[in-house]
């Protein structure tokens, strides 16, 4: 059972508030989301803040880079007027209101969490 916990500690779901209950992204997919890149959803990306532990290892396993490499990209898409980065929440709960408030909003939860049945988890994280 510890080991579950531990697992399920260091996993991510990507989740969406979509009524298309047959939608899956792979892991380029969901990078690209996050990174201000087009997928063939009308999906927006929500984000939690640079310290925490979800954000870290999602970071880690699907963007690939440091959390400081992230703000440099954002800065410089921001200083261009390019992209912007995703609106960020302060913590788990907050991130999973708004989703559930707003269509089209995708955002990552630590894996095990309870999702409600109006969002859609659309990428697990391994």
């Amino acid at each position: 059972m510890f080991s579950t916990a531990a697992h399920a500690a260091q996993s991510v779901m990507v989740v969406a508030n979509t009524g298309d209950q047959s939608i899956q992204l792979n892991r380029q997919q969901v990078r690209s989301l996050f990174m201000g890149g087009v997928i063939p959803y009308q999906l927006k990306a929500v984000a939690l803040p640079p310290e925490n532990h979800t954000r870290v290892l999602f970071n880690t396993k699907i963007i690939g880079l440091t959390e400081s490499r992230i703000q440099s990209y954002w800065a410089q898409m921001r200083f261009t007027g390019r992209k912007r980065a995703p609106r960020e929440f302060e913590n788990e709960t907050s991130l999973l209101q708004f989703l559930l408030r707003n269509v089209g909003a995708t955002g990552y939860l630590p894996a095990g969490m309870d999702v409600p049945e109006q969002l859609t988890v659309i990428y697990t994280i391994p």
